[in-house]
């Protein structure tokens, strides 16, 4: 059975930082493009990052850049989330996601095929 399984969630204050990781198993994901998007009450879910399998591609959206950095252990077969500089909007379901190596659109939630449950994120003001 394939499981992705976040964790790192919590409450934090605005500017500090918390590491995210998700673990996957039941297959390897080595291959794969592994994302994080998240959710905010009354929003609808949306894109943050993505990393490709070598690790040396990765992408996010405009509003995490420069704080928010997204790594990958193939070896454990999980990748990690780093938030830095945490803001209030920042708040939000996190999930983690894998998509098929060749997927073009990373951005889209749709281009993902496995999902976790999702992990709290709470920044404080």
């Amino acid at each position: 059975q394939v499981q992705l399984v976040e964790s790192g969630g919590g409450v934090v204050q605005t500017g500090g930082s918390l590491r995210l990781s998700c673990a996957a198993s039941g297959r390897t994901f080595s291959r794969d493009v592994m994302g994080w998007f998240r959710q905010a009450p009354g929003k609808e879910r949306e894109f943050v990052a993505a990393i490709r399998w070598s690790g040396l591609s990765t992408h996010y959206t405009d509003s995490v850049k420069g704080r928010f950095t997204i790594s990958r252990d193939n070896a454990k077969n999980t990748v990690y989330l780093q938030m830095n500089s945490l803001k209030p909007e920042d708040t939000a379901v996190y999930y983690c996601t894998a998509a098929p190596s060749d997927t073009t659109w990373v951005v889209t939630a749709t281009s993902y095929r496995y999902w976790g449950q999702g992990t709290q994120v709470t920044v404080s003001s």
